[in-house]
């Protein structure tokens, strides 16, 4: 049985910075691409980063790039999402993903966590 679990969230004053942190078991992320959406209340699920298994890529939507930075520990089977400069228009519920159907971009993979609720104020 896979699972990922997310922590990290909370509530964060503009221009401040959090750490999310995604644990997985029952799947090796050093063989999975891995990702983080996001998702605001009323609006569609969106990218906000990807890890890719094959070369270690690293890909952000220009929303968060230079703010944002995913990374992986595959000793610890953990993938970490570092936000900084946080803006109130990256409140959301975050949900980290694991293993896309298709592009992985795209808001379509097998496993998905849970979600943990970062809030910037302004």
């Amino acid at each position: 049985q896979v699972q990922l679990v997310e922590s990290g969230g909370g509530l964060v004053q503009a221009g401040g910075s959090l750490r999310l942190s995604c644990a997985v078991s029952g799947r090796s992320i050093s063989t999975n691409d891995m990702a983080w959406f996001r998702q605001a209340p009323g609006k569609d699920r969106e990218f906000v980063a990807a890890i890719r298994w094959s070369d270690s890529s690293t890909h952000y939507p220009d929303s968060v790039k230079g703010r944002f930075t995913i990374s992986r520990d595959n000793a610890r089977n953990t993938v970490y999402l570092q936000m900084n400069s946080l803006k109130p228009e990256d409140t959301a519920l975050y949900y980290c993903a694991a293993d896309p159907y298709h592009y992985f971009k795209s808001p379509t993979y097998k496993y998905w966590g849970q979600g943990t609720q970062v809030t910037v104020s302004s």
